[in-house]
């Protein structure tokens, strides 16, 4: 039988839209899912996966500085209203803006944020400056983020970790655990509570969280959607 061809219409499916640009580590299964819970249905998500080690070490963080313009590449060709490179520990470590340097050379002129860039900011919004701070993470990497946050002008008033570097484990530890590590920092003289990593499996607890710690109880993740959407409206 021979083929019928049938013409055809386009219609702007996004119209008023705005379209985001989103770098996932290749071992991360949390981000996305929390991303969308969050931000709202009008924001569009578009993933890259960026080749990751199973283990977070300053080795394998430092690594996808070299691949970011590679899988940047790999993104649709849209107007993106911001970008974002998801791994709080490879930001610390890259640096900031060698990560939105990197981002440019392949797509120019458009908001770059990183979850340790979306944290400051939205702990300076909360104006809080006395941080409880809980990762997964082994101590270096741990200490890492401390100094940094340290650098930017921020109190670490205590601090605790899992001690876990694999990935695939990180998104594994129970609610049971997170909340109680979140509910000890907050018996603390701290200011808000910070859980690092967009592996952490959060979102599930965290209106719990916040209403139970008598602070405000924030995450890479939440931190991330708060100011993606900051960004995408200033736009």
């Amino acid at each position: 039988m021979q083929m019928k061809q049938v013409h055809y219409q386009t219609q702007d499916y996004f119209v008023n839209h705005k379209a985001v640009g989103l770098i996932v580590l290749q071992t991360d299964e949390v981000m996305e899912d929390e991303l969308r819970q969050w931000l709202p249905s009008t924001t569009r998500l578009y993933h890259s996966r960026i080749p990751s080690g199973d283990l977070v070490t300053e080795e394998t963080l430092n690594a996808m500085h070299a691949r970011l313009p590679e899988v940047t590449r790999l993104l649709p060709k849209l107007n993106y209203n911001a970008l974002v490179y998801g791994c709080t520990s490879g930001a610390t470590f890259i640096g900031e803006q060698r990560v939105a340097d990197a981002i440019h050379t392949v797509i120019p002129d458009v908001p770059v944020t990183t979850p340790i860039t979306a944290v400051k900011a939205r702990l300076r919004d909360l104006d809080a400056k006395k941080i409880g701070l809980l990762t997964p993470y082994e101590p270096h990497v741990s200490q890492a983020i401390q100094d940094h946050l340290e650098g930017e002008g921020f109190e670490i008033a205590s601090a605790c970790a899992f001690f876990e570097n694999r990935d695939k484990m990180v998104c594994q530890i129970s609610e049971a655990s997170i909340r109680d590590a979140v509910m000890e920092l907050a018996a603390t003289d701290c200011d808000a509570v910070f859980g690092s990593c967009t592996n952490l499996r959060i979102a599930g607890i965290l209106d719990e969280l916040n209403q139970t710690a008598g602070k405000p109880v924030l995450t890479s993740n939440s931190a991330l959607a708060w100011h993606i959407d900051q960004l995408v409206n200033q736009s």
